[in-house]
């Protein structure tokens, strides 16, 4: 089933982007008639030219700095309670996400064959050589660390903020455990996990041009790295502890058992045997060698588990 410009909404969190963001909204108009300016207590008004498109554009003023996934987060709960949207796209203010891909983020979805579908910029390598290379190394390291929090090993690029979301699947997940900051983008993701919503991803480039970014970069890694271990542990309890017991939960706490107890097993007989100058037994060493092959073995069988049971496109 095609979709129709009624049926679909775009959200546009605004901060600081008024040279962009007349721009933005007119090539947006071409793909919905019902667009969210998100004003997250902006520095920088909005321009008053957007005042004649108000047939179309919805400004919603923010009283306090929500961040840019708090601003989204009102924005969607705005379009979740208008009947004929379906599917609902977040853009960028900032004019760095070029409009024409939006038939191709919103078709999956129509067709029924995706849930969730983002754009992934690393799999245009000429946009990849273009993109500054701080971006690139952080993005390649993150995204890595997102598989393993989020359980979708099959996608990359987790930090692209364009993409496009059923309202079905939107309505299933608890607002609440979506970041409000950068770190929105993998956390709403990490929640798809479990509704086992399909994610597909299309390549597209980015653009850079002078605007300035308000993103602190060297703050992304320590601020992501605890957030994506957070996200990791709950997932891992939820999904194997909480919600099913399977084959994986076995793997997962005898590994752990297994491979710790060989550790401990041999630190403390090598502690016991070095304090009284005495060599270790051969035997005693097997022994530990063996629980930790083994106990590792069995968290790699874990880990392919859990790949194999990344949700996959319908």
């Amino acid at each position: 089933m095609g979709l129709n410009k009624q049926q679909i909404g775009i959200v546009i969190p605004y901060y600081n982007a008024k040279k962009h963001i007349e721009t933005v909204v007119r090539k947006a108009l071409e793909y919905s008639d019902t667009i969210v300016i998100v004003d997250d207590k902006s520095p920088e008004a909005l321009p008053e030219s957007l005042q004649q498109l108000k047939d179309a554009v919805t400004i919603l003023h923010e009283k306090e700095n929500l961040g840019v996934g708090g601003a989204t987060k009102k924005g969607f709960l705005h379009l979740q309670s208008l009947p004929d949207i379906k599917v609902i796209i977040k853009l960028d203010a900032d004019d760095q996400m070029d409009t024409a891909y939006i038939p191709q983020l919103v078709a999956p979805i129509g067709n029924g064959d995706s849930d969730f579908v983002k754009g992934n910029r690393f799999r245009d390598f000429r946009a990849l050589k273009n993109m500054p290379w701080p971006r690139r190394f952080g993005n390649l390291f993150l995204s890595f660390l997102s598989k393993v929090a989020t359980g979708y090993w099959n996608c990359f690029d987790f930090n692209n903020g364009f993409f496009a979301i059923s309202t079905n699947s939107l309505k299933l997940i608890d607002s609440n455990k979506i970041a409000n900051n950068y770190f929105f983008e993998t956390s709403l993701i990490a929640e798809l996990y479990y509704q086992k919503a399909s994610i597909k991803e299309i390549a597209m480039p980015a653009i850079y041009g002078e605007e300035t970014s308000n993103m602190k970069v060297f703050q992304m890694p320590f601020l992501f790295s605890i957030n994506l271990f957070k996200k990791f542990i709950s997932r891992i309890w939820r999904s194997y502890f909480v919600y099913d017991f399977n084959i994986g939960t076995l793997y997962i706490v005898f590994g752990h058992v297994l491979f710790f107890g060989g550790i401990i097993y041999g630190g403390i007989n090598w502690y016991h045997y070095a304090s009284k100058d005495i060599l270790t037994p051969v035997g005693t060493i097997m022994i530990s060698a063996l629980l930790i092959i083994l106990g590792f073995q069995l968290l790699l069988q874990a880990i392919q588990f859990d790949i194999l049971n990344t949700p996959k496109e319908k």
